[in-house]
């Protein structure tokens, strides 16, 4: 669904007006280089050493174990500690190890391997903390550039890395491009402590019990939320794709093309490039189409371009499609990216980061072991093989919920929005619905399982005010610029929020089961910010003020209603507004307490 451009347009470069992002991104990028050290030397030592290929196999394997074993574990830490914490001691422990490296090497060479692993290992839980505090460094119009500039930083990073990684080795002492990488690893972790992100905190006390609960708890939104559970299923094929793909260009350039080591490392080479300039334009473009749909022109347009690689006989006609697919993939890289971080609540980012990382990585693996086919069925055929299942991939995710949603699907939200902002009011077009029970908290809680915390003396006095109401597809729930001090639970359906911005109808949210709204108006008494229309029949439970706020004393409950309405708040531009000065004290100091800790989005 193309969008109109808007008329004034945010650089892509805007993210790094932001120092927390700036900061990550450096961090990144210089961590990176370092990586591309240690993975060409320790490469190159075990070859030099042994002279096997099996040798280097398992020294890859080494640095993939870890993740496959503690990438869910590692998920569960980065929702319950500091995460900017983990990243500077995970940083500080891989600069130690790796500077261990050149020490150790001498006395037996097993020491490689078990510091490679140590190190991948505590990769694992960097990296799920990393992904969650990225959207906290970004507005939300901003993010799909942060991702783009994200996905520069690793992959140029990554091949200038080889470069340089390569030049050292050859005209250095190996032990050098360790060093190096501890070093870099050294400043990441400095750039990492003037981070500004909000901490996590939890209540209970971390035992084997509670992470595994947390993990469970992880788990079962990524698979009841259709959107997540789409991406899960469209993320492991493409891994697996993935997998065989990159197993198979070696033997393709050297045994189809006749090409010789040098032009396949020049194919390597323009694949990041192409990467690295693809994430430039889908930043530049992000606006004009949606992410699922970038997601499916990406698989499409890659099996229509690998296709002609598949079928290639010439050395330069191969390069070039390579680097056009690398410019295609980094459009389902960003976008993916995004759609995961938008749709994941800052509660949960790090488990359904780390289950996404861990399954990602073991469809991986299956698929290069599926690259073995090659010696059956040829090199060739094997490659037209992935290349036909990557476009399946592509049309799967065309109608894959969450994902693919039609264009005509898209257009009647706008539709339902439009007849929203032209209504005269939100008041007569729901029926009043009936005192709430003690049951609907009950179904609430089926989505929103925080709401199992509450007594039944609190339960009581919630009902006492509230009401179940039942409303039809195109009924008005709240209506931009009212005033009202009720805020709204989904118990099942769907609802649709957004606002005129400009001359355009903006959806701004989809809310499902589980999700609330209204609670800007109800605590500040500001008028609505936005129409929020039912999509598909939906059943509510409307709760006054003091309802919400007698939901707020229950902890967990507490930290999800401020970190949404904060982060509502700062995409609109309004968390310094002079009204705020209505808001209930309590929620007003917890709100301040969330900004300070959140740098101004770009």
């Amino acid at each position: 669904m193309t969008q109109a451009p808007t008329e004034n347009k945010i650089s892509p470069f805007a993210v790094f007006r932001n120092p927390s992002f700036t900061r990550l991104w450096f961090a990144q990028f210089i961590s990176t280089i370092g990586d591309a050290f240690t993975i060409i030397a320790a490469g190159i030592f075990i070859f030099r050493l042994t002279g096997s290929t099996l040798q280097v196999g398992l020294l890859l394997i080494a640095t993939s174990v870890p993740t496959m074993l503690l990438g869910l574990f590692a998920g569960v830490f980065a929702d319950r500690y500091d995460r900017k914490k983990i990243m500077v001691a995970a940083l500080l422990s891989q600069a130690v190890l790796v500077f261990l490296i050149p020490i150790l090497l001498p006395y037996n060479v097993a020491w490689l391997y078990v510091l490679v692993m140590l190190v991948s290992g505590i990769g694992t839980f960097f990296h799920p903390a990393f992904d969650s505090v990225l959207p906290e460094t970004a507005s939300d119009e901003a993010l799909t550039a942060a991702n783009s500039m994200i996905a520069i930083s690793s992959f140029g990073s990554t091949a200038i890395g080889f470069a340089v990684a390569g030049l050292i080795v050859s005209s250095f002492s190996i032990e050098w491009a360790f060093y190096i990488d501890a070093f870099t690893f050294l400043v990441s972790a400095v750039l990492l402590m003037g981070l500004k992100v909000t901490s996590i905190e939890t209540q209970e006390k971390t035992t084997v019990a509670v992470v595994f609960r947390n993990l469970r708890e992880g788990l079962q939104d990524l698979w009841s939320n259709s959107l997540l559970r789409s991406l899960l299923w469209i993320g492991a094929a493409y891994a697996l794709v993935a997998g065989v793909w990159n197993t198979l260009t070696l033997p393709f350039a050297t045994e189809v093309l006749g090409a010789t080591e040098f032009q396949y490392g020049i194919q390597e080479a323009v694949t990041s490039v192409g990467f690295v300039l693809g994430s430039f334009f889908v930043a530049r473009y992000a606006e004009r189409l949606r992410e699922g749909v970038w997601i499916s022109l990406s698989l499409l347009l890659t099996m229509a371009f690998g296709m002609v690689y598949a079928f290639s006989n010439s050395v330069p006609v191969a390069t070039i499609m390579l680097m056009v697919t690398g410019f295609l993939n980094a459009w389902y890289y960003v976008a993916r990216r995004t759609l995961l971080q938008r749709n994941t609540e800052r509660e949960m980012r790090g488990r359904i980061f780390g289950a996404l990382m861990t399954i990602g990585y073991v469809f991986m693996l299956i698929g290069m072991g599926i690259a073995g086919l090659a010696d059956f069925i040829g090199i060739r055929e094997t490659t037209i093989m992935v290349v036909v299942l990557t476009g399946l991939i592509g049309v799967a995710a065309l109608v894959a919920p969450g994902i693919g949603q039609p264009a005509a699907e898209w257009l009647r939200a706008i539709s339902l929005l439009r007849k929203a902002e032209s209504a005269p009011s939100s008041a007569t077009s729901m029926e009043p619905g009936r005192p709430a029970v003690a049951a609907d908290f009950e179904r609430l809680q089926v989505h929103l399982p925080a709401i199992a915390g509450l007594s039944a003396q609190i339960v009581d006095r919630l009902i006492q005010g509230a009401r179940y109401i039942n409303a039809v597809e195109g009924n008005i729930i709240v209506h931009h610029g009212e005033v009202s001090d009720a805020a709204y639970f989904i118990v099942n359906g769907r609802a649709i929020a957004g606002r005129v911005e400009g001359n355009q109808e903006k959806v701004l949210e989809i809310l499902n089961a589980g999700d609330f709204f209204g609670e800007i108006a109800a605590l500040t008494g500001i008028p609505r910010t936005a129409n929020v229309v039912v999509d598909q029949p939906t059943s509510l439970i409307r709760v006054p003020a003091s309802t919400l706020r007698e939901l707020s004393s229950v902890p967990d409950l507490n930290r999800i209603f401020m970190s949404k309405m904060t982060e509502r708040m700062i995409r609109m531009n309004m968390i310094e507004m002079p009204k705020m000065l209505t808001l209930d004290q309590n929620v007003l100091r917890e709100l301040r307490t969330e900004r300070a800790a959140v740098a101004q989005p770009a």
